[in-house]
């Protein structure tokens, strides 16, 4: 069943699979890749359906892969759901030396370990994550192609007026967290440029799962009558499911020195329409608060849309599933993307 036949979601068994399910470029990619390839950092959010998105995507190619999911695995949760779907993991520490020296060295290597929450009270260890670790990683990896996951934070707000920023424009990040993830491309930015390790630049912003996300986070504040604020009127998003597959093959886009690419959806979404479309839905009020400021977060992925192709998924049918995922109360795993934040402090 094609994702554009699908209504809506209505299980986190569903979930997963549609999140994992490799799309026919995926196979393709799989069949092309050389090596192996190790995700780092996969214990979080969107890490264990990359890793197994990878690992289906091998076995419907009838490819002999080695797919390995690296992570703390602070919580089994995770660790379990992969080993479960026949993904190896390995427990490893980032800010320990010794651990990475175990590491198996693999051609491919997607880097998403990263630190974003808490920074206002943890800031050295958000900078410790963000810009030690990929220290640690890059010299064990700094013979493989790597993706490093980062964020649109790293440009600054930009007018809503425009598409959103563009891979040319200049970094400017606002705030300890953005200011961190720019620490981490430049680190890895170095190793490309001294080592030669082939990289791109994930500029990923916003994924949405439906236990996650700007459209979650809106829709279930709608449900709520929780206040919504609009000084930050306007969002990008993507499905999870399309964020993954074009991470996997952006692996056969990384050079050095590193590519830059936007990751996100086409779309520039209104806060203030997607909150109204909710209410219709629900015949509730949306609780607006204040007035769309001049300026968002947006980033115009028209380049690697080019490369990559256009999400299977577009924001139409996301918000259809969504609405129905709140209605169903399916689970909501409490950490809000904080979209609406435009000093840089999370």
């Amino acid at each position: 069943m094609s994702l554009s036949s699908i209504k809506s979601v209505a299980s986190e068994e569903q979930l997963e699979e549609l999140l994992s399910r490799p799309n026919a470029a995926d196979i393709e990619w799989a069949r092309r890749l050389n090596g192996d390839v190790i995700v780092l950092g996969a214990g979080g959010k969107m890490g264990p359906s990359l890793a197994l998105r990878a690992q289906r995507a091998a076995e419907a190619a009838s490819v002999t892969r080695r797919v390995v999911a690296v992570s703390r695995f602070s919580e089994r949760v995770a660790r379990e759901f992969l080993e479960n779907r026949g993904v190896e993991t390995l427990a490893c520490d980032f800010l320990d030396r010794e651990q990475i020296k175990r590491l198996p060295h693999s051609e491919n290597v997607l880097f998403m370990a990263g630190r974003k929450f808490g920074t206002g009270e943890r800031s050295d260890l958000t900078w410790a994550s963000n810009t030690i670790v990929p220290a640690n990683l890059g010299f064990h990896f700094s013979d493989s192609r790597m993706v490093v996951f980062s964020t649109g934070n790293v440009y600054p707000l930009v007018e809503t007026s425009r598409a959103g920023s563009v891979e040319t424009d200049r970094p400017s990040p606002v705030g300890e967290y953005a200011q961190s993830c720019l620490g981490r491309e430049r680190v890895m930015e170095y190793f490309s440029r001294e080592f030669g390790m082939a990289c791109v630049m994930f500029r990923l912003n916003y994924a949405v799962d439906l236990r996650y996300g700007v459209l979650v986070d809106i829709a279930w504040k709608v449900r709520q009558s929780t206040t919504i604020d609009l000084s930050v009127g306007y969002a990008n998003v993507i499905w999870q499911g399309d964020a993954n597959s074009m991470a996997l093959r952006s692996l056969e886009l990384c050079q050095a020195p590193p590519r830059i690419l936007n990751i996100t959806g086409p779309e520039k979404l209104s806060v203030r329409q997607v909150a109204e479309f909710f209410a219709a839905r629900w015949n509730k009020e949306a609780r607006l608060e204040g007035a769309e400021g001049p300026s968002a977060l947006l980033s115009d992925s028209t380049l690697s849309r080019s490369l990559l192709g256009e999400p299977e998924v577009p924001a139409s049918q996301l918000l259809e599933w969504v609405a129905h995922w709140v209605e169903l109360e399916g689970s909501y795993l409490g950490k809000p993307t904080k979209y609406e934040v435009a000093d840089g402090k999370f």
